[in-house]
């Protein structure tokens, strides 16, 4: 009798307990239909991938996860293609034409990343500091970020930065101040003209620019070969 009742007392409190516990975690939405995808550019054109070569032709291109030159040492791209949402491309072809008067330019190195990829990064990185978390997805999967540098026009070289590209120094963040004055320099004024145009500076990573209105935009998990 006594076995019945603490099994009895375990079961409500379990009840209860279950009752009580918060029941308004949202599950994470990623979108890998095609057709759903075309359906929300119908829906609102904004929401289209722009391959940002073809609306800015003199962007200049080095997409790593295409290559083993990134900190997966692995290809991760099957293509070597940089896509991001219709008005981020707009923001980047005025910070292009501003860049281009002063003698400079853009250079791409990611922008939309499918989800797939995402989820791949986390497993393997060995600083989760510097990954986006799969639970909430990436501002680079909803196809609003960017990551780049700047280029001297004439030349197609680098300007000067703190640090390469996809480095996981303490170095790398946007307000780190141990920096040689021509880095710092180059740095602050990618940071000032990007957020001129919405884009604005990721707090540890100085090459990472996210759109100011990204919450409006899906998680995504569309392969490049299908845009």
């Amino acid at each position: 009798m006594k076995i019945k009742l603490f099994t009895l007392f375990l079961f409500l409190s379990v009840s209860v307990c279950a009752q009580n516990k918060p029941s308004t975690t949202n599950k994470l939405v990623v979108v890998s239909s095609y057709n759903q995808y075309l359906a929300s550019i119908k829906t609102d054109p904004n929401k289209e991938l722009v391959e940002i070569i073809k609306a800015i032709p003199n962007i200049k291109l080095d997409i790593r996860y295409a290559t083993k030159n990134n900190f997966m040492r692995q290809i991760m791209y099957k293509q070597a293609r940089a896509f991001a949402r219709k008005p981020v491309v707009e923001s980047l072809k005025k910070i292009q034409r501003e860049l281009n008067k002063n003698g400079y330019g853009l250079k791409i190195f990611d922008g939309y990343r499918p989800y797939a990829i995402t989820v791949e990064f986390y497993k393997k990185a060995s600083d989760k500091n510097f990954v986006a978390n799969p639970a909430k997805g990436s501002k680079h999967n909803r196809g609003c970020a960017v990551d780049l540098t700047l280029i001297n026009l004439k030349t197609g070289k680098e300007l000067p930065m703190p640090t390469p590209y996809d480095s996981f120094s303490a170095a790398a963040a946007a307000k780190y101040e141990n920096v040689t004055p021509e880095a710092k320099k180059n740095r602050d004024f990618l940071i000032a003209i990007m957020a001129k145009y919405r884009m604005n500076v990721l707090e540890n990573e100085w090459w990472h620019y996210d759109f100011s209105e990204w919450r409006n935009f899906d998680l995504m998990d569309i392969p490049f070969g299908k845009l």
